[in-house]
Order: structure tokens, then sequence, then C-alpha cells
């Protein structure tokens, strides 16, 4: 989020550098990553008309321009731009001008004819890129007629500003406006907001004569709508244009710049149709039917779900709510009636819907983090108000406002001695409840306790401890003292589960075996390659929802399948001596079915022959190696008393299966 300096200074008085307010909200929570000073590098570049336009005697692609600056004198400038005509106000380099990229401009001569200044575009005077139609961008700029002729180009443009670049938490939505910095501004500085009176002038006509509003989903909180007629669509004043410029807003015209500055000021998203392309004279608020579509205001078909809100006319949708305008209901240079939205709509479902739709807009970004529910009339009526000032329209008596589910303020109880506790330091209570107040809580003594009424516009404060966060950064996080840790501490140490793995590696790993760790996942046909019988409890696995595939869609009941899986890899990549274990947990299905019930096993695969000294003969593994293990890990254990029998398990082979017991209980087999 990027916010203009001189903007805040119009909401609250600031009497510190640009860069020291940088620095102090930064340490107040809201974190600045940057501060930019719009006109650097540009100086002696002021406003002026071209008076006369000639072709150059020598170069066909060149002309000679007479511009005047506001004095007596006509500069002679020449030029290769062709979007320029006699009477444009244009930006002037002077002689001896210089321009951001470090150009100093000096008089010279081109072909024979004296150039005494050069006429800038828009990249010129470091304008971002997109910002400007191509033809200024990269062309001779083209300012508005009423342009003061040997103004500062800086001034005029409104590069005079410093830009302080927010880097917000995701949980301080209510920051992504000037007012909502303005207000951490007032309270850092213990100023007050300066109140913005709208100045809304009705004319005669009632709104409820043009427009119905039918809410038909939840996920639609409030919608508010006023009607403005008689507009006239044209370029905005360049205040709101450099605005809109600076944060990141390419401007398009009067009605639509005023909707995204209006969402810049207060952080209240707007859109405005074209009323008369809303057939009926009706809006509809309604989830979105399995597969509609929609052609949004980039030209992009999309194709909707039934959990997506769409804003819809009588016929068709107009709009995908919270995230982008329709194609169709657009406001164009033939609009004359606007229709402007102001909505509070479900964060979680704005969000889901522009993941889904790969499509994320400054109106989407706010929704997602909640906008406030109670401002969306004063937004709706400063958009208004800017209307009728600036596009001289004629603002429909009424405001459409169907408000679904009502607001309900949050109230907390703040306890001081827990403040104490949490932060080490004693704050007065009237100390903390004047920090919350600064922040516009409403705080009432209660007993010991405080209680704290939460704002509208402060969606991220739930609970107690959120309110002594507020405490902190108000308070100061620098003044908190410094205090050495202190409790009881403890010798760490193994459990004895722990104990007992770590003694079963020691003992396998000296036999020589490598540890491996495999997936908890396998592929439910290795049960047949196991000859599991079709009754045992192994093959009643948990099927996962969302497998990555096939072979990984159950949760493994026996640890064997993976570790042969690493057998064939090393065999097919001609390492065909292999000794591995793994101590990993298998899952069993449960009689509640919800979570398994699960269990560490050991498995030990050896396969090919045993790897000797250089002086002595190798040899394939067999019986004896493996139960050799198995005595010395069980006798490693204290576990004297095991017992090898003869078994029949259908996964191994007839009659050269060894079951093992302890205590009259079969532990495993090999």
């Amino acid at each position: 989020m990027k916010i203009s300096h001189k903007w805040l200074c119009e909401h609250v008085d600031i009497d510190i550098s640009p860069q020291k307010l940088a620095d102090s909200l930064t340490m107040f929570g809201v974190a600045v990553e940057n501060v930019e000073y719009l006109g650097e590098g540009i100086k002696k570049v002021v406003v002026g008309k071209i008076l006369k336009i000639k072709q150059h005697p020598n170069a066909d692609k060149l002309v000679v321009c007479k511009v005047t600056v506001g004095g007596q004198e006509t500069i002679q400038i020449v030029t290769g731009a062709n979007n320029i005509k006699e009477g444009d106000i244009v930006p002037v380099a002077l002689d001896g001008a210089k321009l951001p990229d470090r150009i100093t401009i000096k008089k010279s001569k081109l072909r024979g004819e004296e150039s005494n200044g050069m006429l800038c575009s828009g990249e010129e005077l470091g304008i971002e890129k997109g910002m400007l139609p191509e033809g200024q961008q990269s062309g001779i700029m083209i300012l508005s007629s009423d342009a003061e002729l040997g103004m500062d180009i800086k001034e005029y443009l409104g590069l005079n500003d410093y830009v302080l670049d927010l880097d917000l938490t995701p949980n301080r939505g209510d920051c992504l406006s000037v007012v909502g910095v303005a207000r951490e501004v007032a309270a850092m500085l213990g100023r007050e907001i300066k109140p913005l009176n709208i100045e809304l002038k009705e004319e005669s006509g009632v709104i409820g004569d043009f427009i119905k509003v039918d809410v038909q989903s939840l996920l639609c909180h409030r919608y508010a709508c006023r009607l403005i007629k008689d507009v006239e669509i044209k370029d905005s004043p360049m205040w709101i244009q450099q605005r809109l410029i600076t944060a990141g807003i390419r401007p398009i015209n009067n009605v639509v710049d005023i909707t995204n500055y209006v969402m810049l000021e207060f952080g209240q998203p707007l859109h405005a149709f074209d009323y008369d392309k809303i057939s009926g004279n009706r809006i509809i608020v309604r989830n979105a039917n399995e597969g509609e579509r929609v052609v949004t205001l980039d030209g992009v078909e999309r194709t909707l779900k039934s959990d997506m809100l769409l804003i819809c006319d009588a016929k068709t949708p107009v709009a995908v709510a919270g995230v982008m305008g329709g194609l169709d209901s657009e406001v164009s240079e033939n609009t004359k009636d606007v229709l402007i939205e102001s909505a509070c709509f479900d964060n979680i479902s704005i969000r889901r819907t522009s993941k889904a739709l790969g499509l994320r807009s400054e109106s989407s970004i706010r929704f997602e983090k909640g906008v406030d529910v109670t401002g969306c009339i004063k937004a709706v009526d400063r958009a208004a108000e800017l209307i009728y000032k600036i596009a001289d329209g004629k603002v429909v008596k009424g405001v459409v406002d169907e408000y679904t589910k009502k607001y309900e303020e949050r109230v907390l109880v703040l306890r001081p001695d827990r403040v104490e506790h949490i932060l080490g330091v004693a704050v007065k209570k009237q100390k903390i409840s004047d920090v919350l107040t600064s922040l516009q809580f409403k705080v009432k003594s209660d007993g010991d306790d405080l209680t704290v009424t939460v704002p509208s516009f402060r969606s991220d404060v739930n609970r107690e401890i959120d309110l002594i966060e507020e405490v902190a950064r108000v308070y100061g996080y620098n003044d908190i003292p410094e205090t050495m840790i202190c409790g009881k501490t403890t010798h760490g140490n193994y459990k004895q589960s722990q104990k007992m793995i770590k003694e079963i590696k020691n003992v396998l790993l000296s036999c020589g075996l490598t540890e491996v760790i495999t997936y908890g996942f396998i592929d439910p046909k290795v049960f047949d390659k196991m000859n599991i019988p079709s009754d045992s409890h192994l093959r009643d696995a948990l099927r996962l929802q969302n497998p990555l595939s096939e072979e990984q869609s159950v949760m493994r009941t026996v640890l064997v399948p993976n570790l042969l899986e690493v057998v064939q890899q090393n065999h097919n990549r001609s390492v065909d001596d292999v000794a591995i274990f793994e101590i990993g947990r298998v899952f069993y299905k449960t009689d509640d079915d919800i979570l398994p019930d699960e269990r560490m096993v050991l498995a030990v695969v050896m396969s090919g022959k045993i790897a000797k000294r250089w002086n002595e003969s190798s040899y394939e593994y067999d019986f004896y190696h493996i139960k050799g293990i198995a005595e010395l890990l069980f006798d490693k254990l204290g576990f004297r008393d095991l017992i090898f029998e003869r078994s029949s398990d259908a996964s191994f082979h007839p009659g050269r299966a060894c079951a093992l017991k302890l205590r009259g209980k079969t532990v495993g087999f090999f």
C-alpha cells in the first residue's frame, strides 16, 4: 500500500519529516518499507504552451515549436514527437533543466535549428509505465487546458510529494486506506483526525423510483447504491490522477477514477455501473449458478461456481461481486447516468473467488481482509459528492441500503494487571484508557477492569491479548524496560519410548544396516502382492481424500512393501547388496473412523551378499544372519526369553518363515 504524504496531511496535522514519520510508524506497528520523493531529480521543468509548429527545414522527422511558459518571450524547441499540435499544454524542460535519469538539458542545434529546451514525455518525468496512455508515456505528455503556464511541473503533477510504501501485516486491512493510516498517525502524534465534511447536493426524484435491490445471498452483508444523472465523462483533474498513479492505479475517466479515489481514501471498494445498461432497473445479489459465465472488465470470459457471488440485473450478471465488474455494464464515454455500488461482502467468499478465478484486484484485496460494514454509506456519499463536483452530475435523492447482517459491537474486558503481566511494566489504568481512546476504542471503567468497545473498522481485535498489543505499541516498545529471563529450568531428557527407539537404531546400525524413511502412503495393490488374506485387518486401510496418485492412495498398514520398493530401486541401478531398516508408523482403522490407531513398527529387509573386509570372502544373507540380528536386538533390549517357531504366514515362503514369540505373544516374523 502506497500512501501520499500530502494526502495524509489533509486528514491529520503532521509536523515531522516524511522519513521521521516512516520510522515512527514502523516502531508503532505499521511498517514502512520505503520513502520516495516523487520529484527526485526534476529541476526547471515547467508548464508550457505550444504556440506554433512548423516543419524542420533540414529533417523530415523533426518539427520546430514556438513555446511560451507564461512570459513575453517564446522559446524555440526542436522535437521529433508526432502527438502534439498547436495549442497543446505540455511539460517544458528549460535550458539547464534536470530529469530523473540524470540528464541535463542544454541549448543545442539540431540539424541547423536552435533548440532551447525539451518537451517531456511521462516516461522522462519518471511516471511509472502503464499509468498513462501509451502516447503520453513515450510521446509528449499532454496536460489539461486549465494548467497555469510557468507553474513548476512538480507542483502541477503533484510530484512535490513523498510516498510511504507500507508493508502491512495481513490483519491490518484497516490501514489499506488514507483515513486508516491517518488514524494511526493521529494516535501516534497525539493529534485529532480532521473531520471530512461531505457536502452533498441532492436533486429532485427519489432513488427508489429508479432502482430496486434484491439481496438473495447471505454472503452479502450490506448493499448500498446511489444514482447520479447527467454526468459528463472526461479526464479527471490532475490531482486525482496523480494520487491514483502514486498508489499504482491507472486513471481511466473521472467517474471510475472517483470510485478508486474513494476506495483509497476510505478503504471501501466501490463500483460504477452505466445505469442505462442495467436491465429492468433492478440489482440482484445472488450466488452464481454452476458453470455460469460472465465477461469481466479485462475482456476475459470467466466460468463461475455456485459458491461465488454475483451482481446481476433483471437478465444477466453485471459483475463478479467484490472482484471485478462486468464488461457489458462498464462506464464509457457515452455514459450519462451512473449507479454507484458500495457493499460489504463475506471476506472468505471473496478470497476463494479471487483465488479460483486467478483474479486479484484492489477491491478484492480489501474485501479479503474485511471492510467496515458501517462505512458503506459514507463512502457512497463521498463518491456522489465528488461526481457532483467534478463530473457535473445530478445526485438523485436518497440511497438504497439493504443491510442484511447488522453489525454487532464487540465488547471486551481488559485487566490492567494482565497488561502488566504480559508487558512486564506497570501501566496505569488511566494511561491504558487514554491509549485505547486515541485509537478510537470506547473505554469504560468497570471496577478494577476496563470494558472496551472495539470500533467497527478493527476486525482484527477480538481478544484481550489483542488489546494488550495495542497498548504495547502505543506505549512504545522502546519504553518497555529490558529484564532478564527468569524461571525454573529443567534438564531435557528422552522419554522411555524414545530411548528404546534410539537403542534399536544403534543395534541395527552396528549390524551393518542402513536406516531409510519412506512415505506413509502405499498402493492398495501391494496387499495382493504380499498374499495378505482377504479377511485380514491389514487390508482395511484408510483411503486419502485427495491422494497424489493411485500408487499413494491409502495409509500403510505394513512397512515391508515400502522397503521392498527401496530394494527394487537399488536393484534397477545395479546395487544388489542391500541391508536396510525403517522404524515408522502404521495406521489401523478405529471404530470412530475419524482418527486412526497409529503404531510404531520395525521392518528389516536384506538382499544380496553381506559386505566383508578385503581379505574375507562375501556370502549371501541367510536365515541365520537375520536370526542373529533378532537375538542381539532383543538381548540388548533386556528380553532374553525370545522363542523362534515355524510359521505359515502367507506373505513368506511356505516352510521357510519363522515367528518371533515373546512371553507367549507373537511379536514378529522373518
